[in-house]
């Protein structure tokens, strides 16, 4: 269980799974920098927070459900007609008790409303001459509290001064504009009275705050200041902190261990899940029972260690639920253009949301980075710490998505200092399948120039020239090789064709043959293919892109194993060199995630920024991700960096779209189509107006034409039903605020979530 999701799956590995160069911590001993401090919510409450069922996109910790509808309000001119008539009503009917004015011979019994104090306090004590006396008049007092009390609460719901808080703002009880006469007519002559007297309205001012908590005036005071009250502990064998599916098993001393650890705070959010995750593969492989109870018994919370040795990140900029692998990017607003459930609930990404695909278009400065693809690939990487996903961050050298220590692996094309390189034909042993590959990142950006509109063609020129050259050689050419054979340079040709004769390799021979007439035609692909590999051919590449098994190479196949990978690209000096990158990596992920035989790992591909990425095979590619339980985030400043024939297939091959503030009008009308119409309601007023033949009424009119400068109309209001986009292109161009986006998602079972305005600073 020590290489739980590291293991060969598929037993075709050449090279071992790279690791990063550092050591592994001491079992028990969290995994960071001191210079970065980690901050990790509490484990214990972390974990007794409810997390209720919620629709796609909700940020299910603590969440509370919101109505479907949003209830009917009253007008405020009846919410404070009805609040001021209640409070008038009790008030006059506290005035009638008090002074008397509701005892007689009509009641039948006099101080009627006294009669539960009457029969509870003796008789003797109501004698001015009994020791008791002062408790009598006190009772009567509290007496007199507790009618008022009950006063205060009946009208004030009848009166529905609740709303009128809730909407305005205003005190909810005035019914301390009653305590003065109550105090006026205080006795002064008992000494210690005044003290009783100053106890009572402690407590009436106390009872009338806690009436107020009752009916659920200080949650919402909560829920708007930020706090939220402390949830009821579950029953002790229901308590996830005593891990009670171990208990269940049998495993009693491992869920001892492990309860100890997490009431200690030895174990952390990211050892849950990654134990999690160790317990859910005993139940898919029983074998593997001894070995987790064997490590958990000698590690407690270090057990089931990600191959690297860390156990969190070493700092975190988001707020994250491993339990419910969702990371948290804003809060919905409340607008009338989002469903009231929606409104001012968290928004959360999680694996089955990604595994749709993202598209995120807005300008520089939107917060694309930021807001967006930074708690991504924070998400992401806690979760390959928790061995259950694999992430692969393609950005621009110097964007500082995330510091170098989040990573296993930090490949930086072009550096010197790059401890890894990346493999150019991804790990492909079939040349047919190398060539494919490498077809789409050379050419796969002008496959709708190409003769037949694809790049089968380009594929077909690569695998004449690699499969001979790997049948020679043993492996594929690199760049200068390739290069050569590309151009047609007769040295190189004649060479390979020697080789090819020697070692009789007739199919080989009749490959290159066909490459060469083919290079005789004024249409050749291979002439494109040779200017497009050039931009590799450059010296700051010399020591990258090899195939004779030099160096430390990093194939994208390596997603079966729960790896962190950033590949940072030389944008500013080689761009057209980063792009071919880009796409190689996308076609690459592409292939290695439809072919891998181990699914159970999240594999995440996040380019900051896929300018020129796109091709009309990653299109179809990504569509078939989400069986493959892997999925792609495309961040791009406009959707013109997409080839035209591509934009809209693109939108509709995700299933998440994410649209941000000052997105320019035209790829708002891309983003108003793809999110269709809604049915609304809409109210049409009509004026007409009135002609009288009565000469009094006509005189009326006249009167109010002179005054109000109007004539008297009637007004006519229709209601209907009419079709209307969701986000028109203008609203999206100009009613998004900044720091806002609008955002729709798709889950990989097919639930939807509408278009969201998300306000990504909260």
């Amino acid at each position: 269980m020590d290489s739980e999701g590291t293991f060969d799956a598929r037993g075709t590995r050449s090279n071992p799974v790279p690791r990063p160069a550092r050591p592994p911590v001491a079992p028990g001993i969290p995994a960071r920098p001191a210079h970065a401090p980690v901050t990790r919510p509490a484990v214990v409450e972390w974990l007794r927070t409810p997390r209720p069922d919620a629709a796609p996109g909700v940020w299910r910790l603590d969440h509370r459900e919101r109505p479907k509808e949003e209830p009917e309000r009253v007008p405020a001119r009846q919410l404070f007609s009805g609040a001021f008539i209640a409070y008038l009503c009790g008030w006059l009917l506290w005035s009638l008790l008090w002074n008397g004015y509701l005892e007689g011979w009509w009641i039948f019994v006099d101080s009627w409303w006294l009669l539960p104090m009457l029969w509870l306090v003796p008789d003797a004590w109501r004698t001015a001459a009994n020791p008791n006396f002062e408790l009598w008049v006190a009772a009567t007092y509290l007496w007199d509290a507790l009618v008022l009390i009950l006063l205060a609460v009946s009208f004030g719901r009848i009166g529905n001064w609740r709303e009128v808080w809730l909407r305005y703002g205003v005190p909810l009880w005035p019914v301390f504009v009653l305590l003065p006469g109550v105090w006026r007519e205080m006795p002064r002559r008992v000494a210690w009275l005044t003290w009783v007297s100053n106890i009572y309205y402690v407590l009436l001012v106390a009872a009338i705050v806690a009436a107020v908590g009752r009916i659920g005036t200080w949650p919402f005071v909560r829920r708007r200041l930020g706090t939220q009250a402390p949830t009821t502990s579950p029953r002790p064998d229901a308590d996830p902190a005593d891990w009670p599916d171990l208990r269940s098993a049998g495993l009693l001393d491992a869920a001892q261990s492990l309860s100890e650890a997490t009431r200690s705070g030895a174990l952390g959010d990211v050892d849950y899940a990654r134990i999690r995750r160790a317990w859910q593969g005993v139940h898919a492989r029983p074998d593997r029972l001894a070995a987790f109870t064997d490590t958990v018994r000698k590690h407690g919370a270090a057990a089931c260690a990600h191959p690297s040795g860390l156990r969190d990140l070493p700092v975190r900029t988001a707020t994250h639920d491993l339990a419910t692998s969702q990371v948290k990017i804003g809060t919905a607003v409340d607008d009338e253009r989002n469903p009231y459930a929606r409104r001012t609930t968290g928004v959360a990404l999680e694996p089955s949301l990604l595994g749709t695909s993202l598209l995120a278009v807005g300008p520089s400065g939107s917060g694309k980075s930021v807001r967006l693809v930074r708690p991504v690939v924070e998400s992401m990487s806690l979760l390959a710490l928790a061995n259950r996903a694999a992430v692969v961050a393609v950005t621009a050298y110097g964007t500082g998505l995330a510091p170098d220590d989040a990573f296993d692996l930090v490949i930086g094309v072009g550096r010197p200092d790059s401890t890894h390189d990346l493999d150019l034909y991804g790990g492909a042993e079939d040349p047919d399948e190398a060539a494919r590959v490498l077809a789409e990142a050379l050419v796969g950006d002008l496959a709708a120039t190409l003769p037949g509109g694809d790049s089968r063609r380009a594929a077909t020129a690569l695998a004449q020239l690699i499969g001979p050259y790997q049948c020679v050689h043993g492996h594929f050419p690199a760049v200068p090789e390739l290069r050569e054979l590309l151009g047609g340079a007769p040295t190189a040709v004649g060479v390979l064709r020697t080789a090819l004769e020697a070692v009789g390799e007739a199919a080989q021979l009749r490959e290159l043959d066909a490459r060469e007439r083919q290079s005789a035609r004024a249409d050749d692909i291979g002439v494109l293919l040779a200017e497009r590999i050039a931009f590799l051919d450059r010296p700051a590449f010399a020591e990258f892109f090899r195939t004779d098994g030099g160096g430390r190479q990093f194939s994208l196949r390596a997603i079966e194993h729960p790896l962190r990978v950033r590949i940072d690209l030389p944008e500013r000096g080689h761009a057209e060199a980063s792009r071919i990158v880009a796409r190689l990596v996308l076609a690459q992920f592409n292939e290695a995630a439809l072919t891998r035989s181990d699914r159970s790992l999240f594999a995440c591909l996040v380019l900051d920024d896929a300018t020129y990425t796109v091709t009309a095979d990653s299109v179809r590619a990504v569509q078939r991700l989400r069986s493959a339980n892997a999925g792609v985030l495309f961040a791009l400043r406009t959707l013109e960096d997409v080839p035209e024939p591509l934009r809209g297939p693109l939108l509709g091959a995700v299933g998440c779209r994410m649209a941000f503030a000052g997105l320019a009008p035209w790829d708002g009308g891309r983003f108003a189509e793809a999110w269709g119409t809604e049915w609304v309601q809409t109210r049409d007023v009509t004026n007409r107006q009135i002609i009288s033949d009565e000469p009094l009424t006509k005189a009326l009119h006249m009167m109010r034409r002179l005054v109000t400068g109007k004539a008297a109309t009637a007004e006519a209001v229709t209601v209907r039903e009419v079709e209307r986009a969701r986000w028109s292109a203008s609203d999206l161009a100009h009613a998004v605020p900044a720091g806002h986006a609008v955002l729709s998602l798709t889950t990989v079972r097919g639930e939807h979530a509408p278009p969201l305005l998300v306000d990504l600073r909260t």
